[in-house]
């Protein structure tokens, strides 16, 4: 089925007016904040993963809406928006993607894929289920011991058996959650790099 006010505000992101592209971006994020919603709020109630995740100055953690769109669409989104720069995706895997990130919180992925007709995540998803909401990533202090947690404590097991390298220099996983309201929502874990040090 698709979500028609989900699908305006995707093709907004590209409108020449910034106000519409930020309200659409402040839309989307919320959607996505939303699916994930009921699934943290479950996670949370552990204390120790609780204690994992990074949280902005609300207390809540810290969120990014992934959001697949066609090739196309991701290029006229990337021009809306003055062509920000590309992430460093890891090049074993499929895509490109360039980060929306508001002063009020709003932090949209744009992705997309290299190949359409490819095996990957992307791809995949376009295919299936067309532009929308891919996953929703979460900001934590250590993927390897808020996969643990999931794991032993919840019964999720990750995409991945190890984490991995993601965009950016991050280390990543994926779950697959079911959700306490229907169907299911990906997530991915996010640890940030640790900032260098200088001498």
């Amino acid at each position: 089925m698709i979500d028609n006010h989900l699908f305006s505000s995707i093709r907004a992101l590209s409108d020449p007016d910034h106000r519409a592209r930020e309200t659409a971006a402040a839309n989307i994020f919320a959607s996505g904040c939303e699916l994930a919603g009921p699934i943290l709020e479950q996670w949370n109630a552990d204390e120790e993963l609780a204690g994992c995740f990074v949280r902005g100055a609300e207390g809540v953690p810290e969120q990014t809406v992934g959001v697949a769109v066609e090739p196309a669409n991701f290029e006229r989104i990337r021009s809306a928006y003055g062509f920000p720069p590309l992430a460093d995706v890891p090049p074993d895997q499929d895509a490109l993607e360039f980060e929306i990130d508001y002063p009020t919180g709003v932090r949209l992925d744009i992705l997309t894929t290299r190949d359409p007709s490819g095996s990957g995540a992307i791809a995949g998803f376009l295919r299936k289920f067309g532009e929308g909401i891919q996953q929703i990533e979460i900001l934590v202090a250590s993927v390897d011991r808020s996969a643990q947690i999931l794991r032993t404590r919840f019964g999720i097991e990750p995409v991945y058996p190890s984490t991995r390298a993601g965009a950016n220099a991050t280390r990543v996983n994926f779950f697959l959650v079911p959700s306490p309201v229907g169907g299911k929502v990906l997530l991915e874990l996010v640890e940030a790099k640790a900032p260098s040090r200088g001498l």
